[in-house]
């Protein structure tokens, strides 16, 4: 596999530094960063704002599942706890696969309980796909088409106005 767009976000603890710690676990896997927006919480109102951004990384030798491995191992190190009776509630930190695209930059489609690509999910969040716009703005989510279609359609055009970019916050990788 040679890319993968991954989503972070956090609303527990330090906000800021649990996405930078994962955006810095990743090394010189990261080719962009987006901006870092501040958004309501989603499925799960009861609980503090989260801080979200993505990003766009390329390992040739990497597998979807590899990339899978690689946001659970940031999720533990960030001291992340699944709670199941709160399937969309607080954590520390929260990194999803949203898509990945072979080496000749086809789309990855899996049905695999475990990992679904794309997300599937990442078509009605619009906290995916306006950071995603920042770094691709012609953009496209397999399966989905495009982001700015995406996100300008109900009923993620409205959660996207609840959206705060936060440009006093930046997020990349260390050299």
């Amino acid at each position: 596999m040679s890319q993968a767009l991954l989503s972070l976000g956090s609303n527990l603890g330090d906000r800021l530094a649990h996405l930078r710690a994962a955006v810095d676990s990743l090394g010189d896997a990261v080719l962009l960063c987006s901006g870092v927006y501040e958004t309501p919480p989603w499925g799960d109102a009861d609980q503090p704002a989260y801080l979200n951004a993505v990003v766009l990384v390329e390992d040739p030798a990497a597998t979807p599942r590899d990339w899978l491995e690689r946001a659970r191992a940031a999720e533990r190190r960030a001291g992340r706890e699944r709670d199941p009776r709160r399937r969309f509630g607080p954590r520390t930190l929260d990194v999803d696969v949203v898509a990945a695209w072979d080496d000749t930059g086809e789309p990855v489609l899996s049905d695999d309980p475990d990992l679904t690509l794309p997300h599937p999910r990442a078509h009605l969040r619009a906290f995916v796909l306006r950071p995603w716009i920042d770094i691709q703005p012609y953009g496209r989510l397999p399966g989905h088409g495009w982001l700015t279609d995406l996100l300008s359609a109900e009923p993620v055009a409205g959660d996207a106005l609840e959206l705060s970019p936060r440009p006093d916050l930046a997020l990349e990788s260390s050299p």
